[in-house]
């Protein structure tokens, strides 16, 4: 139990650190806003944008800033390569070209409470926490961006059959390569900007950053919300299509690409927690 002499001065750090720090929270809500005007984020988004990077800045500074800019500008970056190539597989996902508030907390919000819970107890575990959702989300953003540009179609993980590039729950070479590098970017950008991670829980934090792009591949061949269009027979995880709205044809209620995602990078960075305590616990 926290007693409530401990809660007042970790209310009166957050105080001071507010006040401290107010310049670089109006630079991170400019940031969001120019992701706004830009139409990388909606007004949703945007406002859920800077509240993520309000809540890392609290826990970790300008070091936690700079890993969540690492994901946002690669994850961006590779949302917009080859654009139009991309066009059919946008027909079968969710996803649009502006990021709303759920899609910026699914992707960051275990981030964020990593970053807060760190401020609040300034355990090692929680940085490590912190490393692993956001190299899981990249991860998984690096995969599904980059994936659906192979020339090869992937693999249903189920079936082993191959399917339509956009596909939740299939993989690819091109797709698994990529999550790979995009767990570990993350993993490097947290070498570099805190000097107490060593080169071994580093490549542990790339290694749990993939397992969440691993899941949330099953997650999405599993319990991912489809739908099918009686006019053009699409399978598609949208809930209109053709101007009509689409028939279900499997998945668990509410699970649609979002949850997965959120589900994905929770599991992967409470499984990376669980790691290094027992880690820690045995030497």
């Amino acid at each position: 139990m926290i007693s409530r002499w401990t809660l007042l001065l970790q209310m009166r750090r957050l105080y001071i650190v507010l006040i401290n720090s107010f310049l670089i929270y109006v630079i991170i809500c400019f940031v969001s806003f120019i992701g706004y005007v830009l139409r990388v984020l909606s007004r949703s988004g945007a406002i859920m944008a800077a509240a993520v990077g309000i809540s890392i800045y609290i826990g970790f500074e300008l070091k936690g800033l700079l890993l969540l800019g690492m994901f946002f500008g690669t994850s961006t970056f590779f949302s917009q390569y080859k654009k139009v190539k991309k066009k059919l597989v946008e027909e079968k996902v969710a996803k649009h070209d502006q990021r709303d508030h759920i899609q910026v907390a699914a992707n960051g919000g275990v981030a964020a409470l990593s970053a807060l819970l760190f401020f609040s107890f300034e355990s090692h575990v929680f940085l490590m926490m912190f490393a692993v959702s956001l190299a899981a989300a990249n991860a998984d953003t690096w995969a599904s961006e980059i994936g659906v540009l192979s020339k090869k179609k992937p693999v249903f993980i189920l079936t082993f059959k191959q399917v339509d590039p956009g596909t939740s729950g299939a993989i690819s070479i091109l797709g698994t390569a990529a999550g790979i590098g995009g767990s570990l970017i993350i993993a490097a950008t947290a070498f570099y900007a805190f000097p107490e991670l060593s080169i071994i829980e580093c490549l542990f934090i790339s290694m749990f950053g993939f397992l969440g792009n691993l899941i949330d591949t099953f997650l999405g061949a599993t319990i991912q919300l489809r739908y099918r269009c009686s006019v053009c027979f699409l399978q598609t995880e949208k809930e209109q299509h053709c101007g009509i709205p689409t028939l279900y044809e499997k998945g668990w209620n509410y699970c649609n690409n979002d949850a997965v995602n959120l589900l994905s990078v929770m599991f992967a960075t409470i499984l990376g927690g669980i790691f290094f305590i027992l880690c820690k616990a045995t030497g």
